[in-house]
């Protein structure tokens, strides 16, 4: 990551998987692996449970790894701003925004902020509509006063282990429409067949030959990514790589879509 000029935040108090309850190897894999790297920050995610000391004394541990704050239902953003314009007059603030409405990040107006929405309106596979508004925030974010945004991809902001058995096969992808002020809207292709949690393959050959009609149609709108080629080589291959490649590849083009955009 260093190496090749990428920037990445990695959170060292996460509130769920291995590390929840003490992320103390996340910090030292910060130190040991990597220090004096600047592209790596450490995140600091502030919940319900904790406190502005709580905070302090966890900015002031990676302070060396640029640390940036991650607000995810943290409830004392007054006394935590004052405490930032006396210590932290740097810091990037990313705000969650179910959790960090308007009133939230008035507080941190000094700071550089982002925006992360969750656009994606996460249901069963077979409830999806075809069409659905997903974010205007790349968009709007500067008028917000905010220095840059972000979302949940087409996963959601909802913690889950694994997904249940796929009685229906969905393929979502995102795209700016022209002619709706820029806004991001996203395709949900669905299967057919929706009533057995069998053949994923055959399903996933349903959504995809929907896909491929809507992108052959010329009236879809859809960034043509290298993810979008991907899917067109698996039509053609007749081939199924899995469902967890294929929302990597739509997770792909998503990105992919954004960054034409913002270029």
């Amino acid at each position: 990551m260093c190496d090749v000029g990428g920037r990445a935040i990695v959170i060292v108090n996460p509130c769920y998987g291995d590390h929840q309850e003490d992320g103390t190897h996340i910090t030292n894999l910060l130190k040991e692996s990597f220090e004096g790297c600047t592209n790596i920050s450490a995140g600091i995610l502030l919940r319900r449970d904790m406190d502005v000391g709580e905070v302090v004394a966890c900015y002031e541990q990676h302070a060396s790894h640029n640390p940036v704050i991650v607000h995810a239902g943290f409830t004392a953003p007054k006394e935590l701003a004052i405490e930032l314009a006396e210590r932290m007059l740097s810091v990037t603030n990313v705000f969650i925004e179910d959790h960090a409405k308007l009133l939230y990040r008035r507080h941190f107006d000094e700071n550089t902020r982002i925006l992360i929405r969750d656009g994606f309106n996460k249901q069963k596979n077979a409830d999806y509509p075809e069409l659905e508004e997903f974010s205007d925030l790349h968009v709007t974010y500067g008028e917000l006063g905010l220095e840059g945004f972000g979302d949940f991809l087409m996963v959601g902001d909802a913690y889950s282990e694994g997904g249940g058995p796929a009685y229906a096969v969905a393929i979502h992808l995102t795209f700016i429409d022209p002619t709706m002020d820029d806004v991001m809207y996203i395709y949900h292709f669905v299967s057919d067949t929706r009533d057995t949690p069998t053949d994923p393959a055959g399903k996933f050959a349903q959504a995809l030959t929907k896909l491929i009609a809507k992108l052959d149609s010329g009236t879809s709108n859809i960034f043509e990514s290298s993810a979008i080629k991907e899917f067109r080589a698996l039509h053609e291959k007749g081939h199924f790589p899995g469902l967890g490649y294929v929302k990597k590849l739509s997770m792909k083009h998503h990105v992919e879509t954004l960054a034409n955009y913002l270029s």
